[in-house]
């Protein structure tokens, strides 16, 4: 015979492929036993990032020595009885895979008692066989040790992530299920160190107490109750979404999932309300009837899939849609006619009578005419107020516009309108040949200020207007490389530290990357899981830009951890060397920033691509008139 049933041992391994990918599916799974055996604290710890130990630690029912024996064996369950049972599933489990699958490839060791019992009971089970079992002293409750995870297939455990990698999706594991269940308290320590210690709290509680309070302080709640499905939870505002690093959590029923079709419904409530590529934070709870949601699509039962979905997509978007309506942020339309005030209707009778207004033309108005303004001392700047400054150059003296009176002329408006238009939406493709040139190739002559952070010059004798916000950055941004070349602080001591409130995970990678922040100029104290005091920032940060500068550092080396060691420096250089303020400038720093502009062979872009300069051809100066 060539076909021959399994052993056990093999199957379970087997099974542990699917269920078993790494430490974290080691907490997720025995935390969710943990909350279905009624557990109202649970404690969870791991050494060597889960390798060497994981343990969970809960108060629940416990088991009796039967059923303790009997749990490892594949396809135990108590939570299910028929077939039926599976579509109406209210508890995390109900395979009868995880702890067998477990057990196949590590060593663990079960600890249980009941109420009833006086004594409890303590089981060992490595690699799927059965080792021993005695009766022990134990509270109520239950409490797995898996030790040395994949011990007895190598190929598996070499391919484990590495350290830093593994803890933080345990403790991804760990934030879903404590965010499922607040009226559970939770505790998780790495290596006998407290990561989180969270008491029994409300929803908004539990958010803050792991995401921070400064993410918890800008969240809108959602709250809608329909026939079909409930939405509850909390949404960020639109003016706080990131880039990077959004917090997006989806729980159908108490347990978490994935949805890209219902991520694209809280998407889409905030249209035109938040920039392309930013994303909002959201934590949404549905409660659907158990009979028109199917959990039993996959072993790691993060995919779910509903009997009503293009409805429940439709109840989630105008949930979320009304929440952000009723801070302002959209518009709600009201159909109410109680209270409105009347306008009246123009009557035809009244004795006030109504005339067109007449136009008239000057047919000998010559804009062109000496006489028109009288040149520069009767013409005015395009920066709407800015005065010309010293250094008045050949083409300072000429760029003005005529107008006649000391209010602004539509001419002037239509005039400035159109270099603005130049500036933010780009030019011909003959200018866009001419960005490739190098600045150092030739050299500014004088400079003019508008409004907008832009000022006017010339650059090899073209017309070109240079973003002084984006200049800025670039020469912000080489100042920082040399630092981190040189290893020099130029921090600037604080009078008063300023703190930050983080998550726990931006926390630690503040920590992770301490020396990295020194080299810029930072200088901070961890003074518990979610708050770091910052005592000394670069001398040229502002205080009010801390927070956006930090969090960008952070996404920066979070984002950049499989990058190159100088790439991911870089890319932190870039986060803080970028503008978020503009602060006014003086003609004398315009002109230093200027020279060290174009004593720059590759300042022509910021480090992402922008362009810095713009250069107009004279056939586009004379297509704006």
């Amino acid at each position: 015979m060539k076909i021959r049933l399994l052993p056990d041992c093999v199957s379970n391994q087997i099974a542990a492929g699917e269920v078993v990918g790494n430490p974290s599916s080691v907490v997720k799974e025995m935390a969710e036993n943990a909350i279905d055996a009624g557990a109202t604290m649970v404690t969870i710890g791991f050494r060597a990032d889960g390798r060497e130990l994981v343990q969970v630690t809960d108060n629940g029912e416990g088991m009796e020595p039967a059923d303790a024996r009997l749990a490892f064996d594949k396809h135990a369950t108590s939570k299910i009885t028929s077939l039926e049972d599976i579509y109406r599933l209210s508890t995390f489990g109900f395979r009868g895979e995880a702890l067998a699958s477990i057990a196949a490839v590590a060593q663990v060791e079960l600890t249980t008692r009941t109420a009833e019992e006086e004594l409890g009971v303590k089981i060992v089970v490595e690699g799927g066989r059965f080792v021993s079992q005695e009766a022990v002293v134990a509270p109520k409750g239950s409490t797995f040790k898996v030790r040395n995870l994949f011990f007895n297939v190598p190929a598996r455990r070499k391919f484990i992530e590495d350290s830093e990698k593994e803890a933080a999706k345990i403790k991804t594991e760990f934030r879903r299920v404590a965010l499922c269940h607040p009226e559970v308290a939770f505790a998780l320590y790495k290596d006998d160190a407290p990561l989180y210690n969270l008491p029994v709290s409300g929803l908004k509680g539990r958010i803050a107490a792991l995401m921070g309070k400064a993410v918890a302080a800008n969240l809108l709640e959602v709250s809608t109750d329909t026939t079909l499905v409930k939405v509850e939870g909390f949404v960020g505002r639109p003016e706080v979404a990131k880039k990077r690093g959004a917090d997006q959590y989806l729980f159908i029923n108490g347990r978490f999932f994935k949805s890209p079709y219902l991520h694209k419904a809280v998407l889409m409530a905030y249209d035109k309300l938040i920039p392309t590529g930013v994303q909002p934070s959201y934590f949404l709870y549905l409660t659907v009837d158990t009979d028109r949601v199917d959990v039993n699509v996959h072993p790691q039962k993060t995919e779910v899939k509903f009997s009503d979905e293009g409805a429940i997509w439709q109840i989630v978007n105008a949930a979320v849609r009304e929440s952000l309506a009723k801070t302002g942020v959209i518009p709600m339309m009201d159909f109410e006619d109680e209270g409105e005030v009347e306008i009246p209707v123009f009557d035809g009778t009244a004795r006030r009578s109504m005339s067109e207004p007449s136009t008239t033309i000057n047919p000998f108005y010559n804009p062109f005419k000496e006489s028109v303004g009288g040149g520069a001392q009767g013409g005015r700047t395009v920066s709407g107020g800015s005065a010309l400054r010293s250094g008045g150059s050949r083409f300072a003296s000429d760029f003005v516009v005529p107008y006649p009176s000391s209010e602004e002329t539509p001419e002037e408006r239509e005039f400035d309108s159109s270099i603005l238009e130049f500036i933010e939406g780009g030019s011909s493709e003959a200018n866009q040949g001419e960005l490739e040139l190098e600045i150092d190739s030739g050299g500014f002559s004088g400079s003019l200020m508008f409004s907008g952070g832009y000022v006017a010059t010339t650059l090899n004798g073209r017309l070109a207007v240079v973003d002084l916000a984006r200049a800025r950055e670039v020469m912000r941004f080489r100042h920082y490389l040399l630092m981190l070349g040189d290893s020099k602080s130029l921090g600037q001591a604080l009078l008063f530290p300023e703190r930050l409130v983080l998550s726990s995970d931006d926390v630690d990678v503040l920590g992770e990357n301490y020396a990295d922040f020194a080299a810029f100029g930072f200088e901070f104290a961890v003074l518990d899981a979610n708050t770091v005091e910052f005592s000394a920032l670069p001398a040229d940060l502002a205080i009010e830009e801390l927070e956006d500068v930090v969090y960008d550092m952070i996404d920066a080396f979070r984002d950049g951890v499989d990058l190159p060691e100088q790439r991911r420096k870089e890319s932190a250089a870039m986060s803080l060397a970028r503008t978020r303020t503009i602060k006014p400038l003086s003609q004398s720093e315009v002109t230093a920033l200027l020279a060290n502009l174009q004593g720059c062979a590759d300042c022509s872009y910021t480090p992402d691509g922008r362009p810095v300069v713009k250069v107009f051809s004279e056939g586009e100066i004379k297509g704006m008139f």
